[in-house]
């Protein structure tokens, strides 16, 4: 007997897709801070990394638009920085600003999940879109809610790493160590979440196949 086959979206096209909202949630208003840190100095770079960030929520809520997952996280790491750059100066909590963040966005999927709205099948519309027909199957519900939970777990583990390596590595090690570490959870992340998803669809008699041209 032959099992239906989801199309999912090649590699090379959920990257496509998923490019632009990193680059509008991350990447941009990390470039806005260091060069107007530059030009206008500290506090000028603070306040322009976050009017981007609101102003690109905004932007979408004002035009009934759907706000991306990845562009609230954005929102919620800029909000906790800026924060942090309103009661000090310090360099130690200046760089502690993105594990805040990063703490922050554990507890963002954490609480998605008794709202019952995870963090993560928002994430997935950003990422890689799924059929409405198969997003409305009680078992995806319990995939995103278990996958919330791992990415919390994920944000969390990176959180304390990048605690421990500043405060016992200098300024240039624990950036390159940081980077790697992180780089390193990122990966098996991702890899354990994919493996799970394609595992979930054989159990319930789905073959997930990644040959699809993506559509938006």
């Amino acid at each position: 007997m032959s099992h239906p086959i989801l199309e999912l979206p090649r590699p090379r096209a959920i990257a496509r897709h998923a490019i632009p909202h990193v680059i509008e949630g991350t990447l941009i208003p990390l470039g806005i801070f260091y060069l107007t840190m530059w030009a206008a100095g500290f506090w000028g770079a603070v306040l322009s990394a976050t009017v981007w960030s609101y102003g690109a929520v905004l932007r979408r809520i004002v035009r009934r638009e759907r706000v991306p997952g990845i562009l609230v996280i954005g929102a919620v790491l800029v909000t906790a920085r800026t924060f942090i750059a309103l009661q000090t100066g310090s360099p130690f909590l200046y760089f502690l600003q993105p594990t805040l963040g990063t703490v922050l966005v554990a507890g963002l999927f954490l609480f998605s999940v008794p709202i019952g709205k995870p963090l993560a099948e928002r994430l997935a519309a950003d990422f890689c879109p799924l059929p409405e027909s198969l997003l409305a199957r009680p078992f995806m519900r319990r995939f995103f809610i278990r996958i919330s939970l791992l990415w919390a777990a994920v944000f969390l583990t990176n959180a304390a790493i990048s605690i421990y390596l500043l405060l016992n590595q200098s300024v240039g090690a624990y950036m390159v160590t940081k980077q790697a570490a992180s780089s390193g959870i990122w990966i098996a992340a991702i890899g354990a979440s994919t493996w799970y998803f394609v595992r979930l669809m054989r159990h319930h008699g789905i073959k997930a196949r990644f040959t699809a041209e993506l559509t938006r």
